[in-house]
């Protein structure tokens, strides 16, 4: 099936899998390519600084190292849900040049992307790996990693993690609907993990993912391990461990 316009066969996924497009009436943002190249001469409002400091507060930490890496796993699993929900329900994804897609950084999924212009591309490994590792991870975590001091290898495996995330609610959707999506989803993953960038952040086997890092989530009040931690318990007593 061909992309249409408005990536209408998204929206039966719900959440993290819809993107609206140009047709959709929403207010104009910058783009992901002003947000990962801001400058402080730049007209644009600081979008990447603004969803950090936005994160922290709702989740009441200090900690901005911790709000920056929540931050980025959540974006990353609006890419990889959108790319992979895609390319299983359409076997092509439209072109995610951080250029043509808007982030309103003040709102949450679906609202908070939207495309300018619906491109197809090939729903292939390499496209997709390009598209959202080289296109939108990389420069992110750059800027994360500058601003933050989030380590790399962290913000990596957040991006493992959200992978795996993304593929495993394609898998659960397409179960109660009955297709083979998840497991097209989960074909998609695996070849995605051999990536250089993706392959050292964790262990996928089949729907499961154990990351070699851990997202600092357990620093935030109240909070502890998520199921796909390095750890099998909060690690109070050794807190910089996370840092790789």
């Amino acid at each position: 099936m061909d992309l249409d316009p408005h990536l209408t066969a998204l929206r039966e996924l719900g959440g993290f899998f819809v993107l609206h497009t140009a047709g959709d009436s929403l207010d104009p943002t910058p783009t992901l390519a002003q947000a990962y190249a801001r400058r402080e001469e730049d007209i644009y409002p600081d979008s990447i600084t603004f969803r950090v400091r936005t994160v922290a507060d709702h989740l009441r930490t200090s900690e901005l190292r911790v709000s920056a890496s929540i931050a980025q796993q959540a974006l990353a699993a609006r890419l990889w849900s959108i790319a992979l929900g895609c390319a299983v329900l359409y076997d092509r994804v439209p072109d995610l040049d951080p250029r043509l897609l808007h982030w309103d950084a003040a709102s949450s999924a679906p609202d908070d992307l939207w495309l300018a212009d619906v491109r197809p591309r090939a729903a292939d490994a390499a496209t997709v790996a390009d598209l959202v590792v080289r296109g939108h991870l990389e420069p992110l975590n750059a800027a994360l990693h500058a601003r933050y001091g989030v380590a790399e290898g962290l913000l990596w495996g957040n991006a493992g993690s959200a992978l795996a995330g993304a593929a495993r609610e394609l898998d659960r959707l397409s179960r109660g609907a009955g297709t083979d999506a998840g497991a097209r989803a989960h074909a998609l993953a695996a070849e995605l993990f051999t990536h250089p960038r993706l392959a050292p952040t964790g262990t996928l086997i089949g729907t499961a993912f154990r990351r070699r890092s851990c997202c600092l989530y357990y620093r935030v009040p109240g909070g502890g391990v998520c199921g796909d931690c390095c750890f099998t318990s909060t690690p109070w007593s050794s807190p910089d461990a996370t840092s790789g």
